[in-house]
Parts: C-alpha cells; structure tokens; sequence
C-alpha cells in the first residue's frame, strides 16, 4: 500500500524508483536496498505522482519513456508541487536537448542507460548527503547574506528559499569571495565527482541562483569559472 510508506525509519533515506521496465525496476531497487536505502517502486508517471503526494522522499530516480505519462511531465508535476524534491533522471535518450530540458525543468542530475551500478550508487550518495547546520548560523559577502541553517539567501529584498544545490554553489561561491571558481572545482566539491567535461549542471545552477537573486550577482569569468559579484 502506498501509505505504507510513512511507517519507514526516518533514519534510512527513502528513494522512489520510476520505471516501466520491471527487469531493471528490480535490478535497480536490490542494488539501493544492499546498499542501505529504503525503496519505493513505481512503474508508471500516475503512480510515482501518488507516491510522492503521500510524503517526502529523500530522491526520486525518474525514468522519461512510460506508456502512461512522459517523464518530463511528471518531472514538472513533481517539481511544481515539491520545489525541494531531488530528481535524477535515468533514461536512455542520450541527446543534449533533453538533458539539458530536464535540468531546465529541476532535475538534479541526469545519468543515460546504459550506465555503470557504480555511477548511479555515485551520483545517489551526492544527493543524499546530509548537511549538517547549526542554527542561526549565517555567512556573509558584502550585501549578501547566506543563512545556512534555513538554506535562505538575502541580498537585501528579503529571504529567498534556496534548493540544496543552489545552496552548496552559492556558499562555495561565497567562500571563495573574490576569486573565480573553476566550473571542474564546482563540479568536485558540490557533486561530488567529475562530471562529462560537456556537462552543464553547472551553468543550469547558475541560471537558477541568478533568476532568484539577481543576474549581476555572479559573474562568468571568461576562461576561468565564476566569481561572486564584489
């Protein structure tokens, strides 16, 4: 049952899985559940939507191609209703266009089938690692103000909810006030591994921070990354 789900140890991160195709539903779902997460299985866009209606899952691993629904539909679905929810979209449509059209549309991350069990167990640590924040706890750069217990940002017109990384890009950022940051360094310390040198998780990120608090807030440095505006 679907409500079974809100009995889970709040400890274990929970995951739901979304694909139609239930050899590769199960072989994923073993492979989380060894690894130590709780998952829940959907095998179509209708039912995953249920699912994340009912609560809060730590990731939500989407396939794109589903008879029911088009996964980037229930991409925006998701992402409209919960603006916080990570998403890693598993598929095997390979074209920049559509890579580039889901992370426009919020996803955290996109992997292609085929794809290695290491890679994807990978990418899944990056999104489910905790932050830890003591409340209270504030950074600043100039006019701008990073609370990091709240993962708000202020830059003088009032708090703006910041996603986790929007958060992490903008307090690297931050740290390193006054200097570029290379795309590759962002790449390491935020998500965590070395992305396809042609990946542009980055710049999608940046886009996001700018709608949010202003396009003069960071600067692209021609050559070397991004600078925090002074």
């Amino acid at each position: 049952m679907i409500t079974d789900r809100l009995a889970h140890n709040p400890v274990v991160p929970r995951i739901l899985l979304v694909d139609d195709e239930p050899k590769i539903r199960g072989f994923i779902a073993r492979a989380l559940t060894a690894a130590g997460y709780e998952i829940d299985c959907a095998s179509g866009g209708e039912e995953a939507l249920r699912r994340a209606s009912v609560g809060e899952y730590g990731l939500v691993i989407l396939d794109l191609i589903m008879p029911d629904m088009d996964g980037r539909s229930v991409l925006t679905t998701l992402i409209r209703e919960h603006p916080d929810q990570p998403v890693l979209v598993l598929s095997c449509l390979d074209d920049v266009t559509t890579k580039v059209n889901c992370l426009d549309l919020g996803a955290h991350d996109y992997l292609t089938k085929p794809f290695s069990l290491e890679e994807l167990l990978a990418r899944v640590r990056v999104q489910l690692r905790s932050e830890t924040h003591q409340a209270g706890e504030v950074l600043r750069a100039g006019d701008l103000v990073l609370d990091v217990g709240r993962l708000q940002a202020d830059i003088g017109a009032g708090p703006v909810a910041l996603t986790r990384l929007e958060f992490l890009l903008l307090r690297e950022l931050m740290e390193h006030a006054g200097q570029s940051v290379r795309k590759d360094q962002l790449l390491a310390s935020i998500w965590g591994y070395d992305f396809d040198p042609g990946s542009n998780v980055v710049d999608v990120c940046v886009r996001r921070l700018r709608s949010k608090l202003g396009f003069d807030l960071i600067k692209t440095v021609r050559g070397a990354g991004y600078q925090l505006a002074s």
